[in-house]
């Protein structure tokens, strides 16, 4: 057998192993359970998807270096204003570096973050939902069902967004 056969072998081997031991799932779409994800807030608080069920989540990755998340902060904040009292939970997930808590704090306040923020400095989010950037988002309904995923800057206008935020938000 050739060294790719023996690699390609592996790799068959481990990668269901890994979905079954938390490792990434085997697939994240649109109509299926969304990933099981836990962080910490930045007060250190644990934090997961599973507290939140029954409550429709906007999740955001993002990071303060990144451009597009700069540019999408203030959208999300409006929908956390406009919709928090419909149950709307939208939550910053944060892949800064371990170290970086004050410069995060620092850029919540100068954005004027309202929604909480959850720390992953070990980017777990990404390798849960399979992203392969910042900023993604991932709308998922009440009984914990992805709905809605999108990778670069949402904006109100982000083809559809606006329809699946309707959806969840139906009691």
């Amino acid at each position: 057998m050739s060294s790719r056969g023996l690699w390609l072998g592996a790799f068959f081997l481990f990668v269901p192993a890994c979905a079954r031991d938390g490792g990434p799932p085997a697939r994240v779409e649109v109509g299926l359970e969304a990933p099981p994800y836990a962080a910490r807030t930045l007060s250190g608080d644990s934090v997961s998807l599973a507290l939140l069920r029954g409550k429709p989540v906007l999740l955001n990755v993002w990071a303060t270096w990144c451009l597009p998340c700069k540019e999408e902060i203030p959208f999300l904040e409006s929908l956390h204003g406009k919709h928090a009292a419909e149950g709307l939970q939208i939550v910053g997930v944060s892949v800064d570096a371990r170290g970086d808590e004050s410069k995060i704090e620092q850029f919540a306040r100068d954005f004027r973050m309202t929604y909480p923020i959850w720390r992953d400095p070990d980017e777990r989010v990404n390798s849960r939902f399979l992203a392969i950037g910042v900023p993604s988002t991932y709308l998922i309904d009440r009984n914990g069902i992805l709905r809605w995923k999108h990778l670069g800057t949402l904006r109100a206008t982000t083809s559809g967004f606006p329809a699946a935020l309707e959806a969840v938000l139906r009691p």
